[in-house]
């Protein structure tokens, strides 16, 4: 359930049309989910087979705990090799027997429910694996998206610096401004031409780093994400903070709690003694006669020496309620921390998009013609371009840490939590 409720989540972070992809065509956050999870070409990835190959071993503990004691054949010669009237074989005394263990106190049945459960538990795990897997994709697949409007706001400022090269060359012409504005404007453009190679670089190293998720060596393929500035609606933290009893991370420790009792149990059974029989037939050859014999013994001090046993199991479990409590409150306050890190990155975007950068575009539109015409220094341009550059990838990293708070949060509580989404191609959630 949780894998599949984190498939859609992540959606969220990046809106896509679930296309296949191939080598050198779009890949969308689906076909990376797919090719995590496996294909028909790819194989799971490992951490998914882990999950596989354990239950595999704990299914053949499971055999080994409801075997009955086995049964132990034997044989003994006896009065034979000695001295004198031992020293052939004509006194020998042969003895076969056949014996076991009459187990008491329930002690198979208590190791069949330990084994039984440590399987049980293996579920939840394997979610808890396959969720952060999922929500490990989702972060990585942001990352390659996120490059492409890096991308578009370095263009931007190479484009603004060349226009003020252009601007700063007619003035030097004209012979208004002296050399090194013109020099100082190059050198701004060459930074600005660096950038985009170096977030380029970037670029490739996530889209790299992606790949290595299913194993591929040279991808070959294109997000096809949405805007990484539509920031959703979430839901209110309280009704979050109720979602975070369903986590895979405190289901675990019911299944805890669970093998904690089967051990507590299997502890207690010890405290029963088991019964040792022997039954046998015993040979004369001096006389060619023979009789039974049989045998019972019975461990002494069993409940005694079953209490450190016991206790130990007792303290475990009353470790996993520790460990239940405080794992809850850590992960209510990583939900406090995404919740409050998304809300307040939402507000960034939407002030810098509907308030800062209307106007520096306006300002940046004023200052060029202002330049073109001698009314301002290059000192000052430049500086309402750098402006204009900062609070734009400003922007960009409030909501790529608005996004990363949203994946987060679909990790810790496994719901997609959005109140109300607008796909950015009109197309309705999954």
């Amino acid at each position: 359930m949780y894998s599949r409720l984190a498939a859609r989540a992540a959606l969220v972070v990046v809106l896509a049309a679930a296309l296949p992809a191939q080598a050198g065509e779009r890949l969308t956050l689906d076909d990376a989910f797919a090719r995590v999870v496996g294909t028909a070409s790819l194989p799971p990835h490992p951490e998914l087979r882990l999950g596989g190959a354990r239950g595999d071993v704990l299914a053949a503990e499971l055999e080994v705990a409801a075997q009955r004691p086995a049964l132990v054949a034997g044989a003994e010669l006896e009065n034979v090799l000695g001295s004198n009237t031992y020293r052939g074989i004509d006194r020998a005394e042969l003895t076969l027997t056949l014996a076991s263990v009459l187990e008491r106190g329930g002690k198979r049945d208590a190791r069949r429910a330990l084994a039984q459960s440590r399987i049980d538990a293996l579920g939840i795990e394997r979610e808890a694996s396959r969720l952060d897997l999922l929500a490990e994709t989702a972060r990585r697949y942001l990352a390659v998206v996120a490059a492409g409007p890096q991308l578009a706001i370095a263009d931007e400022d190479i484009a603004q610096r060349r226009r003020t090269v252009v601007a700063a060359q007619r003035r030097l012409d004209a012979g208004a401004s002296p050399e090194s504005v013109v020099l100082t404007a190059q050198a701004a453009l060459a930074r600005a031409e660096l950038e985009r190679r170096r977030t380029a670089q970037q670029q490739a190293a996530a889209r790299q780093h992606l790949a290595a998720l299913w194993g591929e060596r040279e991808p070959d393929f294109e997000p096809a994400g949405a805007n990484v500035l539509d920031l959703p609606e979430i839901a209110d933290f309280g009704e979050l903070a109720q979602l975070l009893q369903r986590t895979p991370e405190l289901a675990r420790f019911a299944d805890q709690r669970r093998i904690g009792e089967a051990r507590l149990q299997l502890a207690r059974a010890q405290a029963t003694p088991d019964l040792e029989w022997q039954l046998g037939v015993r040979g004369f050859k001096e006389d060619s006669d023979i009789a039974l014999i049989g045998g019972l013994s019975l461990p002494l001090a069993s409940g005694r020496r079953a209490q450190p046993q016991i206790r130990a199991a007792q303290a475990e479990l009353a470790v996993t309620e520790v460990e239940q409590e405080a794992q809850g409150l850590a992960l209510y306050s990583t939900l406090v921390e995404a919740h409050g890190r998304y809300r307040v990155a939402q507000l960034e975007v939407l002030r810098l998009r509907d308030d800062v950068l209307p106007k520096l575009a306006r300002a940046q539109a004023a200052a060029e013609r202002a330049f073109g015409a001698g009314a301002i220094s290059y000192l000052e341009i430049a500086q309402l371009q750098s402006e204009t550059t900062s609070a734009r990838r400003e922007q960009l990293d409030a909501a790529l840490s608005a996004q990363r708070a949203l994946i987060e949060i679909q990790r810790l509580t496994g719901e997609p939590l959005v109140v109300a989404a607008a796909p950015a191609q009109g197309q309705p959630l999954p």
